[in-house]
């Protein structure tokens, strides 16, 4: 193993396929993007992966029966999740279609690079990208999903199936290109020397100053928040605040 590869780490779960619909990560990341994208135009862009029948991910779904615990951190988005898991329909359409993000707009072409023979991938991917970024062309704010998170460009292989569930840097750039506030969600690994230096580095390697917001309760996860503007960074601290007993914010580097 390389140098790299043990600071990196190794995924352990994911969360960008239908069976997470609902689920208390799902809650925190829809109630994070309603209150930063107020009075923005949100374009949201679902790395939308098939599936993966024999994980059990997406199963924390016992906080929407612990009402009293959770409900008051954002009461209509609490029932449109509740709605949604008792319909035993779990799915981003369903999302969209109960509006948990009202006038958003959504990219969601799945990542099925299985079904593409292996050399054709790396063109695949760019023209995936390409059609995604432009239907957000208009948007204010865009929220990238991607199972896994992060990846480093120089480990990047759009090759692998892997890749069909990472957001490489070069990506993540284009979306914030001219200073376009960006919300990137990351699963945390088990890097070398634990998550909080995963954080730092890449608030490091990502362009800008980088607010991240890191979620430590059940499966580990952060939210790094790109251009973020004045009237922005005090919703994300109001958030941090409100939601302090399940996660923390983290300012950029100094």
């Amino acid at each position: 193993m390389s140098a790299s590869q043990k600071f990196w780490g190794h995924r352990n779960r994911a969360i960008m396929q239908d069976r997470y619909v609902g689920d208390i990560g799902d809650f925190a990341k829809y109630a994070l993007l309603r209150c930063l994208s107020y009075g923005k135009r949100l374009g949201v862009l679902w790395y939308l992966y098939p599936d993966e029948k024999k994980s059990s991910d997406g199963r924390h779904i016992q906080y929407l029966d612990r009402e009293a615990d959770w409900r008051y951190l954002d009461e209509n988005l609490f029932d449109k999740m509740k709605q949604i898991v008792n319909s035993d329909r779990r799915s981003v359409a369903r999302v969209k279609a109960n509006s948990v993000l009202p006038n958003a707009v959504f990219v969601d072409q799945p990542l099925e690079i299985t079904k593409v023979p292996v050399r054709c991938r790396p063109e695949w991917r760019w023209k995936w990208f390409d059609a995604a970024h432009g239907r957000l062309s208009e948007c204010e704010l865009i929220f990238a999903d991607p199972d896994n998170g992060l990846f480093p460009d120089d480990r990047f292989r759009p090759t692998v199936k892997r890749s069909a569930k990472s957001i490489p840097e070069s990506e993540v750039r284009k979306l914030s290109a001219g200073d376009r506030p960006v919300v990137v969600y990351h699963h945390n690994t088990r890097c070398k020397g634990g998550h909080f230096a995963e954080i730092a580095n890449w608030q490091r390697r990502l362009p800008g100053e980088v607010y991240a917001y890191y979620w430590r309760r059940w499966s580990n996860r952060t939210f790094f928040v790109l251009n973020c503007e004045p009237w922005m960074v005090e919703r994300l601290k109001d958030f941090a605040k409100r939601w302090r007993t399940n996660g923390e914010l983290i300012l950029p580097p100094e």
